[in-house]
C-alpha cells in the first residue's frame, strides 16, 4: 500500500477507532491489527462511496413529475381536463345492417334480371319520305310474241278499222326485240290476213322509232302534212309519213304497203308476215 495512504489512514481513522476502542497498543506490536482496521476501513469508505453512488444516480433517474408543483385550482376555470374515452357509436350497427340488407337486395335483382330473358325491343321504323315509284315500263305491258308465242292479238281487239295493237317481236337471228304495230285496215275482213297490216317501227336509219298517229291535228301542225284524211305512219325525226292504204314496188318487182306520201326515205317501214288463226292473229315472220 503507499505510504502516503497508510500514513492518512492511521491518521484519520485507525487512530480515531483506538481512542473510540480505549485500545492502547504500539504500533509495532498490533501491526497486524493496523491491516485488519485498515482493511475494514476500506472497505466502509467503498461501500460508503457505492451507496452514495447509487443515490444520486436514483435521484438522477427520478423523473421531473415528482417534484412538479401541482397546478393552483382557482374558481371557474376548469384544469387541463383529461382526455375522454373514445365511445362507440351505438348507430354503427344499425348502418352496418343497412349495408348488408342493400347488398343482398343488388344481389338478388342482378340474380333475377340475369335468369328472365331479356325482352327484345321493337324498333320503330324510322319515317322515311314516301318517294313515288317510278312509272312502269311500257315495253313490259306489250305482248312479247316468239316462235313458241305467235300470238299477237284477237280478232275482237282489233275490231274497228283503223285500231292498233303495239307488241315487241323477237328477233330469230339475234334474239332483239324489235317493236312492231298491227293495224286493222278498213278494206278486208277480219277473218283474212289481208284485213292487216303489222310493220316495225324500227326505223331503216336512225334511232328515231315510227309512230302510229290517229291524230289528224298532230299530222297538220307537227307533220305539216296539208289535207290527212287518215291515219299515217310517221319519223318523227324526218317527218316522212308512210301511208297504210297505199303500196310501192320496190326493186325486183316487189310490192309492199306504205308507200312513202311526204318525205324522201330508201323504203316503206320493214312489213311483219301475219296469220289469222281462229280468233287469233299470229305473227309468223318479219322482213329483213
Amino acid at each position: 500500500m503507499d505510504v502516503t495512504l497508510q500514513a492518512q489512514l492511521r491518521r484519520r481513522v485507525i487512530m480515531p477507532l483506538y481512542g473510540v476502542a480505549h485500545v492502547r497498543l504500539s504500533y509495532v506490536q498490533c501491526q497486524w491489527c493496523e491491516r485488519v482496521v485498515a482493511l475494514s476501513a476500506i472497505s466502509f469508505l467503498d461501500h460508503s462511496a457505492r451507496s452514495q453512488g447509487n443515490f444520486l444516480a436514483m435521484t438522477e433517474l427520478a423523473p421531473a413529475s415528482r417534484f412538479k408543483a401541482d397546478m393552483p385550482q382557482i374558481p371557474g376555470v376548469s384544469g387541463p381536463s383529461a382526455r375522454p374515452p373514445r365511445r362507440r357509436n351505438p348507430l354503427m350497427p344499425l348502418i352496418v345492417a343497412f349495408l348488408v340488407l342493400g347488398l343482398v337486395i343488388l344481389l338478388a335483382v342482378r340474380w333475377f334480371s340475369r335468369s328472365k330473358p331479356a325482352e327484345s325491343v321493337r324498333a320503330e321504323p324510322t319515317p322515311q319520305m314516301e318517294v313515288p315509284a317510278p312509272p312502269p315500263d311500257p315495253n313490259e305491258l306489250l305482248p312479247h310474241v316468239s316462235e313458241f308465242n305467235p300470238v299477237v292479238a284477237s280478232i275482237a281487239d282489233l275490231a274497228k278499222p283503223w285500231s292498233s295493237v303495239d307488241f315487241l317481236l323477237r328477233n330469230k337471228l339475234n334474239g332483239e326485240e324489235i317493236p312492231a304495230t298491227i293495224v286493222r285496215l278498213p278494206e278486208g275482213s277480219p277473218g283474212l290476213a289481208s284485213g292487216y297490216w303489222a310493220f316495225s317501227r324500227k326505223p331503216i336509219y336512225g334511232s328515231c322509232k315510227l309512230e302510229y298517229i290517229t291524230d289528224l291535228t298532230k299530222l297538220r301542225d307537227e307533220y305539216d302534212f296539208r289535207s290527212p284524211r287518215h291515219p299515217l305512219v310517221g319519223n318523227p325525226c324526218t317527218h316522212v309519213l308512210y301511208d297504210p292504204l297505199r303500196t310501192a314496188n320496190l326493186p325486183g318487182n316487189t310490192w309492199i304497203r306504205g308507200a312513202i306520201v311526204q318525205g324522201s326515205d330508201i323504203r316503206p317501214p320493214y312489213g311483219i308476215e301475219i296469220k289469222v288463226q281462229g280468233k287469233e292473229i299470229l305473227a309468223t315472220r318479219a322482213e329483213q
